[in-house]
């Protein structure tokens, strides 16, 4: 299984959230961050900014979905413009159910 994390910009979240929604993949985590690119922030006039909005997205998925997942957010997400984000992947070694302790790998 692969975990994918995934900085978005703000406004694209929802369109992200419903396209993998309706490519079957519901199981999700969002939430507010901010942060800097390579850019270091932006610069706007004689105002820089330090930090910048994102949006998380975390999810765990097959091997075989990872791909087609990280298209989908890919394709929802841009812009075109410099601050799109970042989707990292990084392998899940095991997964464990709080309540009842179980291991579900």
């Amino acid at each position: 299984m692969k975990m994918i994390r995934a900085f978005i910009r703000p406004e694209k979240e929802q369109e992200v959230v419903l396209a993998l929604e309706g490519s079957g993949f519901p199981s999700l985590t969002k939430m507010p961050v901010f942060g800097r690119g390579k850019q270091k922030g932006l610069q706007v006039g004689p105002v820089h900014y330090d930090e910048l909005p994102k949006t998380l997205i975390m999810m765990v998925v097959d091997d075989e979905d990872a791909a087609k997942v990280i298209g989908i957010i890919n394709d929802k997400a841009r812009t075109g413009f410099i601050g799109d984000g970042k989707i990292f992947t990084s392998p899940v070694d095991g997964v464990y159910t709080v309540r009842t302790g179980e291991a579900v790998l």
